[in-house]
């Protein structure tokens, strides 16, 4: 099967050496997702469901590029920093998501890679 590779252009594709999304055959794998836009300023300040709203922004856009849509997607898996913050996650996840319910995951974790980022979303998605 081919296999496309989807960059954001963010350098750190290239340092750390990984892609936006990748898509093999009928499956995409978006990366981990945070709340940033394209000159890398935080979106969404200490505000939890914004951050959250962004990031899945993002991974629908990034979908759309490879033929897919949010109602493609299977599963998703979000790592949160504060996991008593969870209604505000959930609600914006739930915003996107209600009527497709994807498996999905909620895990909290000590920190991500910049202490602003309260939230980073993976997700598969299965094409038709």
């Amino acid at each position: 099967m081919a296999r496309i590779n989807y960059s954001s252009g963010a350098k750190w594709e290239d340092i750390v050496g990984y892609s936006r999304a990748v898509k093999i055959g009928n499956t995409i794998e978006v990366t981990g997702t945070v709340a940033v836009d394209e000159q890398t300023n935080l979106v969404g300040g200490n505000d939890a469901y914004l951050q959250t709203k962004y990031a899945i922004e993002k991974i629908a856009a990034v979908l759309e590029r490879a033929g897919a849509s949010l109602k493609d997607v299977v599963r998703t898996r979000m790592f949160v920093t504060d996991i008593s913050r969870w209604e505000e996650y959930g609600k914006a996840h739930g915003e996107f998501f209600a009527s497709i319910k994807p498996c999905t995951s909620m895990i909290e974790v000590k920190g991500l890679i910049d202490k602003d980022y309260l939230i980073e979303i993976e997700a598969t998605a299965v094409i038709g």
